[in-house]
């Protein structure tokens, strides 16, 4: 046998021993990962070590990663609808994936009701414009328009949006008058009752006493009317002109639902006439002016108003 074939053992021996000499004068072996470990840079098993490098495909997603011009950009997780379901693109997903804010408001609604919607808004925008055209009409100083249209604008205006300048100077209003009403009920029993005056103006002043918030049917109704009612009628209480009859139509109803509200005609009775009167006293003066003015109480009552159908046909007849 060759004492240099690859298969002596003498020749292995020596290789062997001269190989542990070289490991041990190059000291203890390095850690995987730092670098080479043997005569040819492998682990022992004489394999040529691999470079580090991820196989793992880059994604635009991950922090620190460059993303790729070439590749479009997609999420790699699948589009969750509302439901959970991947795959589905639901309400808040974009056509990619990406979270959409839901819609609000009137972009939530369907094609038809946005068209309602844009037509309800534009009705009750005609409206307002229409009421502040008129009420504008009304205060105006007299023009071709009131001139032309002033029967329609009355209709409109008056009673409920009837404007009273007597806050300022020079006649600002200087006296305290108390609306009071009082009813005529009949009984189940087919009895007569009159009530006793019950104080409206009182009414509206404890409602708004205290609120920061009053409606304009506490402040302003009741006066309104009745300072509508004094200015179409004279002093002996007959009516001036056609608006005469329309105020005493709205005293009456006003009277109508006051009393309704207190219980004025108690279980089973109806309330068949109403009757108004006001109370007027003068506002004192401040001490410093030296003007002297009474301070007794003036009253003006109304006739009975019939407010049944039953009085209503017999005063008409």
């Amino acid at each position: 046998m060759d004492a240099y074939d690859t298969g002596s053992d003498a020749r292995q021996g020596r290789d062997e021993r001269e190989g542990r000499a070289e490991r041990e004068r190059s000291g203890p072996p390095e850690r995987e990962g730092s670098g080479p470990s043997g005569p040819e840079g492998s682990d022992g098993s004489g394999q040529p070590e691999r470079p580090e490098t991820s196989e793992r495909p880059e994604t635009p997603d991950e922090p620190g990663q460059p993303r790729d011009p070439a590749r479009p950009e997609q999420s790699r997780e699948p589009a969750r609808s509302e439901t959970g379901g991947e795959g589905e693109v639901g309400v808040g997903a974009g056509p990619l994936g990406e979270a959409v804010e839901p819609r609000t408001g009137v972009a939530a609604l369907s094609p038809r009701y946005q068209v309602g919607a844009v037509v309800a808004l534009a009705v009750v925008a005609a409206a307002v414009c229409a009421h502040i055209g008129l009420v504008f009409l009304h205060v105006a100083p007299s023009n071709t328009l009131t001139k032309q249209h002033g029967a329609a604008v009355d209709e409109w205006i008056f009673p409920e949006f009837e404007q009273n300048w007597k806050l300022f100077a020079p006649n600002p209003l200087q006296q305290n008058v108390s609306v009071q009403v009082r009813a005529e009920v009949s009984e189940a029993d087919g009895s007569l009752r009159t009530t006793g005056w019950y104080d409206l103006s009182a009414e509206d002043g404890r409602a708004i006493d205290g609120n920061p918030l009053p409606s304009h049917t506490q402040q302003n109704e009741l006066r309104r009317a009745w300072d509508f009612f004094v200015a179409s009628h004279d002093s002996d209480n007959r009516p001036v002109g056609l608006r005469g009859t329309l105020s005493e139509t709205y005293l009456r109803r006003i009277a109508v639902l006051r009393l309704d509200r207190a219980e004025a005609a108690e279980p089973g009775g109806v309330v068949e006439r109403v009757q108004y009167r006001s109370r007027t006293t003068n506002v004192k003066p401040p001490s410093w002016s030296g003007e002297k003015v009474s301070d007794r109480a003036t009253y003006r009552e109304l006739p009975w108003w019939p407010t049944s159908t039953r009085e209503k046909e017999g005063e008409a007849a």
